[in-house]
């Protein structure tokens, strides 16, 4: 009977566990924000009235240092001294951040326009390809023609030579015909 109960009892804490959600389960991340308020004080210490606040991402010009303590100078002029520790010589990762989203969102756009105009030069590439090609049996046509026409055109030229020289044999023999001379016998010896 022991072994039974704790079997039963085995069995209802896993039942009881699948069913309680984990407290892991139902956590959420979150992290501190990264914005810092400091109070601007006359004077070196808490006790010393407050003359107004700077945050994380304002410029300030360091004026001195004390114990614990920096007096700055804000863009906008006014004076005052705020506790050690919370300057830095670079601006804060959260400017770095916005900066950075700033370029990464420029290049992206770049990146799209890019894109885009690869594209078009694609297409054109590929249809003044297509004109090329073509151009190019065009122009072997054309070259075939012009040896055709080169060689044939010749022809006009060897029957003007062939009529020139027709001509000439029937004006000859007109000629020696109508001289009125005739021919006189030669004895040859």
């Amino acid at each position: 009977m022991n072994v039974w109960m704790s079997g039963l009892m085995a069995t209802a804490l896993a039942l009881v566990a699948m069913a309680v959600p984990s407290v892991d389960a139902a956590a959420e991340a979150s992290w501190v924000k990264d914005e810092v308020n400091l109070q601007l004080r006359t004077g070196a210490g808490n006790a010393f009235r407050i003359v107004g606040q700077i945050k994380t991402g304002d410029s300030v010009t360091i004026v001195s240092r004390g114990e614990g303590w920096t007096q700055v100078r804000t863009d906008a002029g006014k004076a005052g001294w705020v506790p050690a520790g919370f300057l830095q010589a670079d601006p804060p990762a959260r400017m770095a951040l916005e900066k950075l989203e700033a370029a990464n969102q420029a290049l992206q756009a770049e990146v799209e326009k890019l894109t885009r105009q690869t594209s078009t030069l694609r297409s054109s590439n590929e249809e003044l390809s297509g004109h090329d090609s073509g151009q190019k049996q065009q122009i072997e046509r054309l070259t075939r023609e012009n040896y055709e026409l080169h060689a044939s055109a010749r022809w006009p030229e060897w029957i003007t030579g062939a009529a020139i020289v027709f001509v000439g044999m029937v004006l000859g023999w007109l000629l020696s015909r109508s001289s009125g001379r005739r021919r006189q016998q030669r004895i040859r010896l």
